[in-house]
């Protein structure tokens, strides 16, 4: 089984190379990793032109303006020729070597399984080896989405043949395209995932969902927004109440 790593660019010099050695160290080898940037006027495509070598042939990239991060990961897919897709942010890395090696081990195990998904954690960029949050998918059930919960998007892993089916990203969306998209295939089309207890991604935070407070105002109107298009019944007073777990996951992790 091949997996496609989708990685979405723009100006990503301080950080691509984290990324593109993390993905080099994988213990599974049978990957494809699909750049796309949005026209960098860095050292961004430098970086990646002088990987291409490392890579011996499983590094494809695209430069050209796009229309945000949604439209670039629908490139990617677009151009995947894996049976299993993930992205991998430009900010971001594997957390250990084995990551893809566990996701093929799952998906061998069990044929019926149409996506895996697992754990990430963030960190500032002055210190990658130090959490300061844990985003854990234990809890995650396919009924919690009413309430606005999802697993990690960054650690989600679903076969091709389920995009061709379902659809992409939807490029409408600034900010919570992945919440309704994950909304549509595991809410509405129901498909079968597995948890896998491991921690897959380091995040370096500031992304465009964990800049603070401002954004929050703009992922509750695009989560109603995500209900809304897939004619699924929802209100602030219910997506509100996922924020009381998030405030229990942030006092859990500073009594550790």
């Amino acid at each position: 089984m091949k997996i496609s790593i989708i990685t979405t660019t723009y100006n990503s010099a301080l950080t691509i190379k984290d990324t593109l050695e993390s993905i080099l160290k994988q213990s599974y080898k049978n990957f494809e990793s699909i750049i796309i940037d949005g026209g960098s006027t860095d050292d961004t495509l430098k970086i990646i032109q002088d990987y291409q070598t490392k890579f011996e042939g499983k590094l494809l990239y695209i430069s050209e303006k796009d229309q945000g991060i949604y439209d670039a990961m629908n490139k990617g897919i677009k151009l995947a020729s894996g049976d299993i897709i993930g992205t991998l942010n430009s900010d971001d890395f594997f957390t250990n070597d084995n990551i893809l090696e566990q996701i093929i081990i799952t998906f061998k195990k069990n044929p019926n399984i149409q996506a895996v998904y697992g754990d990430v954690h963030f960190v500032n960029s002055d210190n990658l080896t130090k959490c300061t949050r844990y985003y854990s998918s234990k809890i995650f059930k396919r009924s919690l989405m009413r309430l606005g919960f999802m697993p990690a998007h960054p650690s989600f892993y679903m076969k091709k043949e389920c995009f061709n089916k379902y659809g992409l990203y939807k490029t409408d969306y600034k900010i919570a395209a992945d919440f309704e998209f994950l909304l549509r295939v595991i809410f509405v089309h129901n498909i079968q995932t597995q948890y896998l207890p491991l921690d897959m991604v380091t995040m370096r935070t500031g992304g465009a969902s964990t800049s603070g407070l401002k954004s929050y105002k703009l992922i509750m109107n695009e989560h109603i927004k995500a209900f809304k298009t897939n004619h699924l019944y929802t209100n602030i007073f219910i997506l509100s109440l996922r924020y009381f777990y998030k405030l229990f996951e942030f006092n859990y992790l500073h009594k550790k």
